[in-house]
């Protein structure tokens, strides 16, 4: 008679080189990738594996952190300069833009080995595109240097250090990803708080200059600490693509790919628009409006630590990632109950907890499709090179239909609560052609 508890116990699905999945044949097995698939060995820890961890968390306290200053920036450009509002949206819409177009070339080059170079290249850019902009007084002067420049920069940080930590990490591959991913609320702290709080005292150019020394100070870092290592011995003798078309034909891939473009379509849109709203509906001065995103930021950091000790050690980031997609989304429709002061600072605190936990979700389930480590860079590259579009368009949208409706936000919140269900809809597919119908797989 069969044993009960181990017909209850919780299934872990392994996803092959081949897109099928089969039962693993140990229980400890990891649910993204099997060692023995891709014969490679992990460290999975020590000095050097966690020094790289630290370089992921400054990357990403520069790419997604940085670029957060912009709302303070945009005031600056139409309030000092007296450029209009349309016009100054483009720069950042162009930076975001730059930055995630830019992942598939610096993913390419992080698979063909150059992952040093990509990085230093991009720390120059970011750097000197952030120096010029404090130096700007034109309008294109600033879109070359902070939209241009400065996002091709940020655009190359980013993809060297996820793929080199995948070469590291497998079992607790999600945590690291996490940790890594928590230094973006950091950065989302840190830079515009010494904007902001400078600008007072010294003036906007040399508060900008402030927060670029800072920038400075990480970059160096970073690359003191970086080491890459071969990702995969068919790496060092079979030359990678620029695009693996081989992706395409993997339904998972396909429809995670869907999936997050109908995410990215909502992803921004509180962080962008929650400002405007505080001021325009519920009479926030501007710096009170500051204050909002700062807390939002700070409260995105722990949950993104939470999720990756959570998905290594019993859910599965993709399991994870699903159910974060559909609290956001609950999160923006409940943001149309939102009319009091008291309940803005709540909101914040609760949808930067969430926020928090997509961003991790999201980089820690792509990385686990990739069964290859070889292949993390390249695939994360193809992937963020497309969602660039969703960023540039998903705002915009909103914007329009807050404009449309007179400056109400009930249009742009039903759409953003809709495009994220959508998106989890679709996230739920891409699972079921994983693992089946089992409920407790762990993926």
């Amino acid at each position: 008679m069969p044993d009960k508890k181990h017909n209850t116990t919780e299934t872990t699905v392994v996803v092959v080189p081949d897109g099928n999945t089969r039962q693993p044949r140990h229980p400890q097995e990891s649910a993204a990738i099997d060692k023995d698939d891709v014969n490679f060995d992990y460290p999975e820890g020590g000095l050097e594996a966690w020094q790289q961890v630290a370089a992921g968390f400054l990357a990403q306290a520069m790419s997604w952190g940085f670029p957060t200053t912009f709302g303070i920036y945009q005031l600056y450009y139409t309030t000092t300069m007296n450029l209009p509002n349309a016009q100054v949206s483009w720069i950042g819409s162009i930076q975001t833009f730059c930055t995630y177009a830019l992942c598939v070339v610096a993913g390419r080059l992080s698979d063909a080995g150059y992952h040093k170079t990509t990085l230093l290249v991009g720390s120059v850019l970011a750097v000197l595109g952030a120096f010029m902009t404090s130096l700007a007084t034109e309008f294109w002067q600033i879109l070359l240097a902070q939209g241009i420049c400065q996002g091709i920069g940020l655009g190359l940080i980013f993809m060297p250090t996820i793929a080199v930590m995948s070469s590291y990490f497998c079992q607790r591959r999600a945590l690291a990803i996490s940790i890594a991913a928590s230094g973006a609320a950091v950065g989302s702290i840190i830079f515009p708080a010494i904007v902001q709080y400078l600008v007072p005292q010294i003036g906007f150019p040399w508060a900008s200059r402030c927060a670029t020394f800072v920038m400075l100070l990480l970059v160096v870092v970073m690359n003191a600490i970086f080491r890459p290592r071969a990702v995969s011995p068919v790496a060092e003798t079979v030359p990678m693509p620029w695009i693996d078309w081989s992706a395409f034909t993997e339904v998972p891939f396909l429809l995670m790919l869907v999936a997050a473009f109908a995410l990215h379509m909502g992803l921004f849109y509180v962080a962008s628009y929650v400002n405007a709203y505080a001021v325009s509906i519920l009479g926030f001065d501007a710096q009170q409006a500051v204050v909002l995103l700062l807390v939002m930021n700070a409260a995105s950091g722990p949950s993104r630590l939470v999720f990756g000790f959570v998905a290594d050690r019993w859910c599965g980031p993709f399991n994870g990632l699903i159910f974060s997609v559909v609290m956001m989304s609950v999160m923006i429709y409940a943001w149309i109950g939102v009319v009091t002061s008291a309940q803005i600072y709540a909101y914040v605190v609760f949808f930067g907890t969430v926020l928090g936990l997509v961003m991790a979700g999201f980089a820690s389930a792509l990385a686990a499709l990739s069964t290859d480590p070889a292949k993390v860079g390249v695939r994360f590259g193809m992937t963020l090179s497309l969602l660039s579009f969703a960023t540039l368009a998903g705002p915009p949208i909103a914007g329009a239909l807050i404009d449309r409706a007179a400056g109400s936000y009930l249009g742009a919140q039903i759409y953003g609560g809709t495009v994220l269900i959508l998106a989890a809809a679709i996230m739920v597919c891409c699972r079921v052609s994983i693992t089946g119908f089992r409920l407790c797989a762990k993926i």
